[in-house]
């Protein structure tokens, strides 16, 4: 895995997860995607070294320093690495339309969120600007919530497909709320994915499955559906963390 001639990468605001940094999901898929073989469906792991700054120029370099395929820098500080990855498990299970709308009243995050303009889960987001997913509990351990991808998500190649970044960043937070993220708040470390391109303007449900807690670890799954057919499947590796240090001006 190689490198595209002076690729470089940068977070804007909109795309912030945290305040001050840029959301982990969305960042990994932007990284992803500069990954050579990328459209032979294999999954890609993206670890995150700290947290993506904001509407900085990122470089996108050469990752055999670090046993990657590729790697993320400003300056320099080491943002991101990527390589080829593979999953651990199986798949979680799909949740149907019904089901996935009816477990937004259960959504934690609207009344208590350490992230609130988070671009994917955050409430404080208007619809079209962020992605106001709302993953609320089906059953202990995990979550569900209905995405219809807005036209302003769509790939620059084909307007009818979602662009790969957002794919990724829908596949990100609601995996974290399979926790007690509102009282444990959690930041993404590392993200494995694989996605087949969502379609814009048409229902998907994202469901989330909590694996395991390990100290400051947890461990989740998350699958995209279109019609209960698989079109994108993460597993992630998140950090708890003391949401104030990720906090800053809006």
């Amino acid at each position: 895995m190689s490198a595209s001639d002076s690729a470089s990468i940068t977070v804007v605001r909109r795309f912030r997860g945290p305040a001050r940094s840029g959301n982990g999901g969305y960042t990994a898929g932007r990284l992803a995607t500069t990954l050579d073989g990328l459209a032979a469906g294999r999954p890609v792991t993206v670890t995150l070294r700290r947290p993506p700054p904001l509407d900085v120029e990122m470089v996108v370099a050469d990752g055999a320093e670090h046993k990657a395929g590729i790697e993320l820098r400003q300056g320099e500080h080491l943002v991101a690495t990527a390589a080829v990855g593979s999953f651990e498990s199986a798949a979680a299970a799909p949740v149907d339309v019904e089901a996935a709308r009816a477990a937004r009243s259960s959504y934690r995050g609207a009344r208590e969120h350490p992230f609130p303009e988070c671009f994917v889960c955050g409430p404080a987001r208007e619809r079209g600007d962020g992605l106001r997913l709302e993953p609320g509990s089906t059953e202990p351990g995990r979550t569900a919530c209905l995405w219809v991808p807005d036209p302003s998500l769509s790939s620059s190649a084909n307007p009818t497909i979602v662009a790969s970044a957002f794919g990724w960043a829908a596949l990100d937070c609601p995996g974290g709320w399979t926790s007690d993220i509102g009282s444990r708040p959690l930041v993404l470390g590392r993200m494995t994915a694989s996605s087949e391109q969502p379609r814009v303007g048409r229902p998907h449900v994202v469901v989330g499955q909590l694996v395991r807690e390990e100290g400051r670890k947890t461990f989740t799954a998350t699958a995209l559906y279109d019609e209960g057919r698989l079109v994108g499947r993460a597993e992630q590796t998140w950090i708890a963390v003391d949401p104030a240090s990720f906090q800053g001006p809006t």
